[in-house]
C-alpha cells in the first residue's frame, strides 16, 4: 500500500504483525501476513508488507507485535446506549407469551423507557451509560453511534444527545450521534401522530441541529411507530438542515421503509428482516448500507431473518451492530454480535468482520477516515491474541483483545 507523500520520520512503527486490513478485493480479510504499520500524528502514515517498507522510514518508537493479528478498530454503528432504567419485567412478560407489539400497545416498550429517561438527570444517565460503553471499549470498539429517542420532547432529546457527546469526552472513543425524535409516540400526543411529527420537524430537530448535537437523523417506520409518509416530512427537514439520514426499516413488517431510505440516499437502513426485493434493489441503487442487528432478532425470538442472499445478490454492503437498548437488544458485546450474525444470519466470518469495520464506517459516513488499515486514515487498531481472523466470530464469550489503539494512543 502506498505511503503518505512525506513518509520520512514517523512517531511509531509496529512490525512483525499479521494485518487484516479489511480493504475490498484481494485476499480474504485483506490479509498481509508479514506486515508493518507506521503512525504519524494520529494517522496511519504507511502500511503494507514489511519487505516493501520504504528504506528511509525512521520511527521514534518501534514495537514488535510478535506475529499478533491487527484489525481496524471496531465500530458499533447502531446503538441506543443512553437511557434510563431497564425493562427486565417486559423480558419476563415476553417469556410468558406476550409479543413486543402487545407490550408496546399496552404502554410498555419504548414508552416505558421514555418515562424512566425523562425522570433521570444528565449525571444519572452518564453514570448508567458508562459501564455499557466500557464493556464495548474492552472488546476493541473505537467508534460508536449513539441515538436519542427516549426523550421525545425538546428537553429530553437535547439531554440525551448532550450525554452522548459527553461520553466521547469521558472515554477515548469517537461518538457519532443520531437524532431519533421520531422513535415512538409519547403519551401527551396519543392519537395525534401528525401533530407529534410536526413538533419533531418544527421544534426538536431544528433545536438540536442548531446546538451542534446531531450528526445524522434517524426514524422508525413501522406499524407501531410512524408511516413512510410521516417520516418523509422529517427527512425533508433533515435535508434542508444538511444532515444525512438513517432509518429503522422493515423490522416487524414491510412498510416501505427501505424504499424511503433509498429515496433520501440514507447512509443506512437498519434491521430489514421483512425487506422485499424491490426495497433491497432500491437500497443498492442508492448506495445505502444495510445494518443487520442480530441481537434484536435473537432477543425477540424472531423467525424471519433479514434477506442476506438478496443483499448479496444486489451488492448491498452489510454492516453489523449491537443495537444496544433496554427493550429489544440489551447487548454490549460486538464480538458476540459477530457470532450471532454468522450462526443466525449465515454471514461468513469475513462478511461479519467487514460489517464492524469497513461497512460500519460507511454506515456512519466515515469511510474516508475509518474502517480499514490504509495510509491517511485515523490510526484506530485492535491487536488480538488469535491465530485467524475468523476466531473473532467463532468464539463465544471470549475476549482475545491484547491492545486497543485509538488515533495512535
Amino acid at each position: 500500500m502506498a505511503p503518505m507523500s512525506d513518509h520520512g520520520r514517523v512517531d511509531r512503527l509496529w512490525h512483525n504483525a499479521r494485518l487484516a486490513t479489511m480493504t475490498a478485493g484481494g485476499a480474504p480479510f485483506g490479509m498481509i501476513e508479514r506486515g508493518a504499520l507506521a503512525l504519524r500524528a494520529g494517522r496511519i502514515a504507511w502500511v503494507g508488507a514489511a519487505a516493501a517498507m520504504p528504506r528511509d522510514l525512521a520511527a521514534a518508537e518501534t514495537i514488535d507485535l510478535g506475529g499478533r493479528l491487527v484489525t481496524p478498530g471496531l465500530i458499533d454503528c447502531h446503538t441506543h446506549l443512553v437511557f434510563g432504567g431497564d425493562r427486565s419485567r417486559e423480558f419476563e412478560r415476553r417469556l410468558a407469551g406476550a409479543s413486543y407489539e402487545d407490550i408496546a400497545r399496552a404502554g410498555g416498550g419504548i414508552a416505558s423507557t421514555v418515562r424512566q429517561t425523562r425522570a433521570a438527570d444528565e449525571a444519572t444517565l452518564l453514570r448508567q451509560s458508562l459501564p455499557r460503553l466500557d464493556a464495548l471499549i474492552a472488546e476493541g470498539v473505537t467508534t460508536i453511534e449513539i441515538k436519542s429517542g427516549y426523550g421525545l420532547d425538546r428537553d429530553g432529546e437535547t439531554k440525551l444527545l448532550r450525554v452522548a457527546r459527553r461520553l466521547g469526552v469521558e472515554r477515548a472513543i469517537t461518538v457519532s450521534t443520531s437524532f431519533l425524535g421520531a422513535h415512538a409516540l409519547p403519551p401527551e400526543f396519543t392519537g395525534r401522530p401528525d401533530d407529534f411529527i410536526a413538533a419533531v420537524c418544527d421544534d426538536m430537530l431544528p433545536a438540536v441541529a442548531a446546538a451542534g448535537l446531531v450528526d445524522a437523523v434517524d426514524g422508525f417506520v413501522e406499524r407501531i411507530a410512524f408511516s413512510a409518509e410521516q417520516m418523509r416530512r422529517v427527512f425533508t427537514v433533515a435535508r434542508r438542515l444538511g444532515l444525512p439520514v438513517r432509518l429503522h426499516a422493515e423490522q416487524l413488517s414491510c412498510c416501505g421503509g427501505a424504499a424511503l431510505a433509498a429515496e433520501f440516499g440514507a447512509l443506512s437502513a437498519d434491521h430489514l428482516e421483512h425487506a422485499d426485493e424491490a426495497g433491497v434493489a432500491a437500497l443498492a441503487r442508492a448506495g445505502t448500507v444495510a445494518v443487520l442487528l442480530p441481537g434484536a432478532y435473537y432477543f425477540l425470538r424472531e423467525t424471519q431473518p433479514p434477506p442476506v442472499d438478496l443483499l448479496r445478490r444486489h451488492g448491498v454492503p452489510m454492516a453489523l451492530a449491537t443495537d444496544c437498548n433496554p427493550g429489544t437488544s440489551p447487548l454490549t458485546s460486538l464480538l458476540l454480535a459477530l457470532n450471532m450474525a454468522c450462526t443466525l444470519f449465515r454471514l461468513t466470518p469475513a462478511e461479519a468482520l467487514a460489517g464492524v469495520t469497513r461497512h460500519a464506517a460507511r454506515a456512519l459516513g466515515l469511510a474516508g477516515e475509518l474502517g480499514t488499515l490504509e495510509a491517511g486514515k485515523w490510526c484506530d487498531l485492535c491487536v488480538w491474541d488469535v491465530e485467524q481472523p475468523a476466531e473473532l466470530a467463532y468464539r463465544i464469550g471470549f475476549n482475545p483483545l491484547a491492545q486497543r489503539i485509538r488515533r495512535g494512543q
